[in-house]
């Protein structure tokens, strides 16, 4: 009789899983060129402080340096490399001017602050966790400049490695038509994914895997719509190359919103369907013209609409005349009630806690010499801050794998400091360490184990005594304080975050059904609020995975919340299959109907168990 082997619990589960992949060799370049060799020339100009401050703010930019366009990379690393010099001056003038008590209770304010833009999305954590550790170097960190020379330096770093980001050409991009160049390969590998997804999708119809097909597509979508979306001098698109990626782009929609429709339908559809969407994104990839596309069946409407968005699809490639990305844009209003709503509260008041009290700690420590003869106390709170950050991972995975990490890098470190020779030995080993960590992102551990090698380089080259040992104690009691934080109970309901990801979500699927069943002639808004229905759903379903890795205590509050996130991806299929049939036929068939009836039942039972909010949306006839 066989044993059968018991599962692993969700949080161990979390905590040893990592991220596959090709090795990011354009990233591991930056890596290699930024931290140390800006390191190594404030050490040859005989400035070694001030080649730490830059070579952090370097290294933090390129943790944030992720797959993407060019221009998306200016607001994920500029934005936050702007609050973390903002934070390493505030924090060097209340270091030195603000007793003990009052410190803490500001950097706490502080933690409030960055804990409620982290709400906004990735970049605004990037920016939380930049100026909680700048505020936490500035202030723990003695160096001899002054606070702004500080934050000029860190701003160097850090438009040095966003400088490379935007000049460097990637393997591959200098391929294909000479008017796309390297300037777009993020932007046109992103919209070639969008199309390579849809097929997929087509491929995978009437099987098990057409659901995580649809979510990749949703994803692929998401990518490529926020690649060419990133900041821009001009309002519009000014270069034939980029008017062609947004019409390309904008041609991808209708071809999604019918292969969601077939997938919704359940039957498998005839493999040449796929090939259109497929040569499609080879002609994307390689700026080439599309060629002759195969004709689908057209025996159903989801089919005919397939058929009849790859004839316009090869239009627009052919014209460049741009297209809109479909973007919904968020006001202030709706900015500021993120924030200030039950996500930037939840996360802002656990933030404050975790930071404020690492402060209070590391503060007390260096008061009774438990640094011995140095003054530096930034690493309690700074690890702190990155062990509070829930889009890391879950709590009990982020505790372990820092830790793990922590341990690990503090030990090779020991090492290297006894062969290495000095300054040039530790210059070395900041620039491998750089070029690690694109790499090591892929999970958490050996993300942390390589930060650390490369901190406890730089500081030592900044003058901080050889304190591996010292190192390893705060970060477990940084573990500790924030293992214990998490547990707390807190003003409001436990899980609100997640509820009010899914209010949000269910106002946007509400919203796209209203205007679908309203029959509206505008598909350009239809495919807006489609973006934004599929959009806050995936945030809902990231967010409630991440909270069922948690350890049992904190994953009970969101129990139910997947099972109303799954209510709410059929409706938003079923909607979507609606507006293909209504496009036909003009009307809808049983079918539909009795499902939409159905879907609007079981939500109402659904979200009064779970406890999510209503939301205020048009009414659906």
């Amino acid at each position: 009789m066989s044993r059968t082997a018991p599962a692993v619990p969700p949080w161990i589960a979390h905590a040893l899983r990592a991220q596959r992949g090709p090795v990011p060799w354009s990233a591991v370049t930056r890596g290699a060129l930024s931290a140390g060799p800006v390191l190594l020339v404030a050490v040859l100009a005989g400035q070694p402080t001030a080649g730490v401050a830059a070579a952090i703010g370097a290294m933090l930019a390129g943790v944030n340096d992720r797959p993407g366009s060019r221009r998306a990379s200016v607001g994920r690393i500029g934005v936050p490399a702007l609050a973390g010099a903002a934070g390493l001056a505030v924090g060097t003038y209340a270091g030195d001017h603000t007793p003990a008590v009052l410190l803490t209770l500001l950097m706490a304010g502080l933690g409030l602050v960055a804990g409620g833009i982290s709400a906004l999305g990735p970049v605004g954590s990037a920016v939380g966790t930049q100026l909680l550790v700048g505020v936490a170097v500035g202030a723990g960190m003695p160096l001899p400049e002054s606070g702004w020379q500080r934050a000029l330096a860190y701003l160097a770093g850090a438009g040095w490695l966003l400088l490379l980001r935007l000049v460097l050409p990637t393997p591959g991009s200098l391929t294909g038509d000479s008017r796309f160049g390297f300037r777009f390969d993020g932007e046109r590998h992103a919209v070639a994914g969008a199309y390579e997804a849809v097929a997929a999708l087509l491929d995978a119809t009437g099987s098990d895997t057409a659901t995580a097909r649809r979510a990749a597509l949703t994803a692929a979508l998401d990518q490529a719509q926020d690649a060419l979306a990133g900041p821009r001098l001009r309002r519009y698109a000014s270069s034939t190359a980029e008017r062609r990626l947004h019409a390309q782009y904008a041609a991808a929609l209708p071809l999604a919103e019918a292969a969601t429709a077939l997938a919704w339908a359940g039957e498998a559809v005839p493999a040449r369907a796929s090939e259109g969407p497929r040569r499609l994104a080879v002609a994307v990839r390689g700026g080439a013209p599309t060629g002759a596309l195969p004709a689908p069946s057209r025996s159903v409407p989801a089919l005919r609409a397939l058929d009849d968005a790859l004839l316009r699809a090869a239009v627009a490639f052919d014209r460049a005349e741009g297209g809109d990305l479909h973007t919904r844009r968020r006001s202030r209003a709706a900015l500021t009630r993120t924030v200030l709503g039950a996500r930037g509260r939840e996360y802002g008041m656990r933030v404050a806690l975790c930071f404020g009290v690492s402060v209070a700690v590391a503060q007390a420590l260096y008061h009774s010499r438990w640094y011995g003869q140095h003054e530096h106390w930034y690493w309690l709170p700074a690890t702190a801050v990155f062990l509070v950050k829930p889009d890391l991972g879950p709590l009990a995975s982020r505790v372990l794998n820092r830790a793990a990490g922590t341990v690990l890098g503090a030990l090779l470190f020991a090492g290297f400091a006894v062969v290495l020779p000095r300054p040039e030995g530790l210059i070395a080993l900041v620039a491998v360490s750089g070029a690690l960590i694109p790499v090591a992102a892929r999970h958490f551990a050996a993300q942390t184990t390589v930060v650390t090698v490369l901190v406890l380089a730089l500081v030592m080259v900044g003058g901080e005594p050889e304190a591996s040992v010292a190192r390893i104690g705060e970060t477990l009691l940084a573990c500790a304080i924030v293992l214990v934080a998490g547990h707390l109970p807190m003003p409001g309901q436990r899980g609100h975050g997640i509820r009010a990801r899914l209010t949000e979500a269910d106002g946007a699927a509400h919203t796209y059904l209203a205007h679908v069943l309203d029959t509206s002639d505008d598909r350009a808004a239809r495919w807006v609020l489609r973006r934004e229905a599929y959009r806050t759903l995936a945030e809902a379903r990231s967010a409630i995975a991440l909270a069922a890795a948690e350890l049992p205590a904190l994953a009970r509050h969101s129990r139910g919340t997947d099972e109303f996130a799954a209510l709410l991806e059929e409706l938003v299929d079923t909607t979507t299959a609606c507006a293909v049939h209504l496009d036909d036929t003009g009307r809808l068939d049983p079918r539909h109907t009795e499902r939409l009836a159905e879907l609007r039942t079981e939500l109402a039972a659904c979200r009064e168990r779970v406890g999510v909010r209503l939301p205020e949306v048009p009414v659906a006839r």
